[in-house]
């Protein structure tokens, strides 16, 4: 499993392949990955990542597939051939599910993507766990869910900057921890509750940062994603 030396991961929410070329050749040197998902997906099927994979970035494939152990596998499988780097499930599908995700992957040999666990959403905070029944608290539900995924076999999950370092605590440094709900300081949080800047995120442990609408909706989507990026390289210096 390697990670990018550059962090960010631009997030291409759009149903338009265009669009989404354009914003990925702009960026593409202030990068380290590209993710598409669901919205981008269904609008333009396999073609459609083909065509983004041709920037010549690691794509991360956000489709959180979430289904019966077969039918995952069979999703996996089926998106293999178009060499993304990252494909991610759902946690709560169980481990049977997760194993067998981890299992289709497997099948690509050297080319095999990390398989990424998505934990809680970040557009969820405590009340909307309780409201479906999760008791607990978010990082104990985080880190529950965190802890199947790796015993099945996942490279790492999707999870809010603010459990990170539970994570890192508990899972150790050789497991990928991709974190969105990234917003630089300033930036309108939209409908993430969970949120936290690329630096703080970085600095406790952070392997991927995906950021979507700070980049591309500004009025330069390339020099908001070269001024992020450089901020991340002034802090590591």
């Amino acid at each position: 499993m390697s990670t990018p030396r550059n962090p960010i991961f631009c997030a291409l929410d759009t149903t338009d392949l265009g669009k989404a070329l354009a914003w990925a050749k702009a960026i593409k040197p202030h990068v380290g990955g590209l993710k598409i998902g669901l919205e981008f997906f269904n609008a333009n099927g396999p073609q459609g990542v083909a065509k983004i994979a041709e920037v010549g970035l690691p794509v991360f494939a956000d489709l959180k597939l979430h289904d019966i152990p077969n039918t995952v596998a069979g999703g996996i499988r089926a998106i293999l051939p178009l060499g993304v780097a990252v494909v991610n499930v759902h946690c709560a599908g169980g481990a049977a599910m997760l194993r067998a995700a981890a299992d289709a992957a497997a099948t690509a040999g050297a080319k095999r993507p990390n398989v990424i666990g998505v934990t809680m959403l970040t557009s969820l905070d405590q009340f909307d766990l309780a409201a479906t029944g999760v008791t607990g608290t978010a990082s104990e539900h985080v880190i529950r869910l965190a802890k199947l995924a790796k015993a099945s076999g996942l490279d790492g999950v999707v999870c809010s900057a603010h459990e990170i370092e539970p994570l890192r605590h508990e899972l150790g440094s050789g497991f990928m921890l991709i974190v969105p709900g990234i917003r630089p300081a300033g930036a309108n949080l939209s409908d993430q509750k969970r949120v936290m800047t690329p630096r703080e995120a970085v600095k406790l442990g952070a392997d991927i940062l995906v950021i979507g609408r700070p980049i591309t909706e500004a009025a330069d989507p390339a020099a908001a994603a070269r001024a992020i990026r450089d901020d991340l390289l002034s802090q590591a210096a």
